[in-house]
């Protein structure tokens, strides 16, 4: 029997490792940070990872269980591997400790942000909550919020199984570049 119980375990791991892993390529897919306008940099690569990772956590939460409990250890993958990335940039176990907490507010306010705007349907507060967040205050955010909108639609069509098999089903984010990088092509997005 506990046998049994520690293969589930590992299983369930390696499942949420690889969810894990899928969001983190789709929130670095070149297309975000050249055409949707998401700076380079780490202030960036973490925005867009908190983003990806708030969408797919959203989904889990609309689903029966197990998704609470896979949620749950999906927060906990992403924070230990923010903390690791901490560590690795030279950060001492004192400032990893502030760092962390500052972090976790940062996540769990935005992830507030991007669901009250993403229930109500409101592109308005979800392009303004972008901008602040995401894309440090520059540019209007059109472009990523129709990708998070796709985002999220795709996402609401996503099984557990689904997410934990195949990854969860991002769109690409050439496909929502402004109409102004498409005047070359007759402006077709």
């Amino acid at each position: 029997m506990i046998a049994g119980l520690f293969r589930r375990a590992r299983a369930r791991r390696r499942a949420v490792e690889g969810l894990h892993l899928a969001l983190s390529q789709a929130a670095r897919r070149p297309g975000l940070y050249t055409r949707l306008g998401v700076p380079d940099t780490v202030e960036g690569r973490f925005e867009s990872l908190c983003l990806h990772a708030i969408l797919v956590l959203r989904r889990l939460n609309r689903l029966p269980a197990p998704a609470a409990e896979v949620a749950q250890d999906l927060v906990n993958s992403v924070f230990t591997q923010l903390d690791a990335s901490l560590r690795e940039l030279g950060v001492g176990d004192m400032g990893v400790s502030k760092r962390m907490k500052k972090l976790g507010a940062a996540f769990y306010g935005r992830a507030e942000g991007y669901d009250v705007a993403l229930e109500a349907g409101d592109t308005a507060a979800l392009r303004a909550v972008l901008v602040r967040n995401v894309l440090g205050g520059e540019g209007d955010g059109r472009a990523l919020s129709a990708y998070v909108q796709a985002a999220d639609a795709a996402l609401a069509g996503a099984d557990l199984d689904g997410l934990l098999g195949s990854g969860p089903p991002f769109p690409e984010p050439d496909g929502f570049a402004p109409i102004s990088d498409h005047a070359g092509d007759g402006g077709n997005p």
